[in-house]
């Protein structure tokens, strides 16, 4: 897709976040939106190859809206200044693990994998998932590739003690301890698409790559919440 021009509306949106303005540039929006689900469309196809169940994702669909959910936000501007998509299994709204981007007005990319603040019965499962099978998480996350992508599970948001129901007392406790604490199982990655004027090389490639590396940890994250 044409990243300068995305970037520079962007910008203009970030500037002049109103309907005049939205509505008056509407014609680049509709270009822009669509070489953006070009992108996802062609994201699906090459990281199918590495994650099966994500072939059948509709890059529309998979695609969130530029509108701001101002219902309950102090900030009533009307429009994101940012485009963005979410790939999983059953789309945007599964439960599960997905594949995420972002580019912003700042021109930065961002890549990121996994579940976020899953819900209470999922966090639950993936935690136990910890405990049974922590040796197959941590082969994932010491692998090279997946180091040299993300270099570790964001610990963001991370309890300062055991959840309820772990004792530290629990036999093998120190060796899953501190990811047993986690509230989200994600990895992440930022670039900028444009750096001293030059534009990234072969975008849907980097993000397939990326993704491709957090594969490994989407797949155990699905075995987790699908055991009983």
């Amino acid at each position: 897709m044409h990243l300068p021009a995305l970037v520079s509306y962007l910008q203009g949106l970030r500037e002049n976040n109103n309907k005049a303005w939205f509505v008056m540039n509407k014609p680049a929006y509709d270009i822009l939106r669509a070489e953006f689900m070009a992108l996802v469309a062609e994201i699906i196809q090459g990281l199918a190859k590495h994650d099966p169940l994500i072939v059948d994702v509709n890059a529309k669909k998979a695609l969130f809206r530029i509108y701001r959910d101002i219902r309950f936000s102090h900030d009533k501007t009307p429009y994101k200044s940012y485009f963005s998509a979410s790939l999983a299994e059953a789309g945007v709204k599964n439960l599960g693990p997905m594949y995420y981007l972002s580019i912003n007005a700042d021109g930065r990319l961002h890549m990121g994998a996994g579940c976020y603040l899953p819900p209470k019965e999922v966090l639950a499962k993936l935690r136990q998932h910890v405990v049974e099978d922590h040796t197959g998480l941590a082969r994932i996350a010491k692998a090279k590739r997946f180091v040299k992508t993300f270099g570790a599970l964001s610990q963001e948001d991370k309890l300062a003690r055991l959840p309820k129901g772990y004792d530290a007392d629990m036999p093998g406790i120190e060796r899953f301890g501190e990811t047993l604490r986690l509230k989200s199982f994600v990895v992440g990655r930022d670039v900028d698409v444009i750096s001293d004027g030059e534009v990234i090389e072969d975008l849907a490639a980097t993000l397939v790559s990326t993704f491709a590396a957090a594969s490994p940890l989407n797949q155990w994250l699905r075995a987790g919440i699908r055991s009983k």
